[in-house]
């Protein structure tokens, strides 16, 4: 059996994992902005709940953030500036981390508002943190995998010519 088969797999298959990759942590993007936009006021009080920015930090960043989910998850669905919204994505998912475990920590009892809703738990209802930052991580490195080496399968970059020759090598 020749050794360079299984590398040959591999690297054939690389596209095809930062497709995947690509889609999934794109629709997730999509699913939570879409469900935020419709109701943006809910989207602030979840990003507040989490007692991390100021007041009026948090509102405008409550406001954007359904915005720049919806954003980046189509850049990536489409593969178009691939490689900018992986990292983007990445971060955001990198960001939400931080504020769940930082919610944690700091005993608060909220819904992390990752898909609409959000603020402070009713009476009877459990935070579900460690579900959230497993879920969240997770999402990180679909990106990271996807900055790494994309664009993917069926994207916008690779019919445009827009990745670069370094990329080109793992298709």
């Amino acid at each position: 059996m020749d050794a360079s088969l299984p590398s040959q797999n591999v690297r054939s298959a690389i596209p095809w994992v930062t497709t995947v990759a690509r889609l999934v942590l794109g629709g997730v993007l999509i699913a939570a902005g879409g469900l935020k936009i419709g109701n943006p006021a809910e989207s602030v009080v979840a990003v507040k709940a989490y007692e991390l920015l100021p007041e009026s930090m948090a509102t405008a960043v409550g406001y954007a953030l359904p915005i720049l989910e919806i954003v980046v998850g189509v850049l990536l669905v489409v593969g178009l500036l691939t490689r900018v919204a992986a990292v983007a994505g990445a971060l955001l998912m990198l960001a939400f981390v931080f504020g769940i475990a930082w919610a944690w920590a700091r005993g608060l009892r909220i819904d992390c508002g990752c898909f609409g809703g959000g603020g402070e738990l009713g009476a009877g209802q459990e935070p579900t943190y460690l579900i959230d930052i497993l879920r969240d991580f997770g999402l990180v490195v679909l990106g990271a995998w996807t900055a790494r080496f994309p664009p993917g399968r069926l994207a916008l970059d690779g019919a445009l010519g827009l990745h670069t020759v370094s990329e080109r090598e793992n298709d």
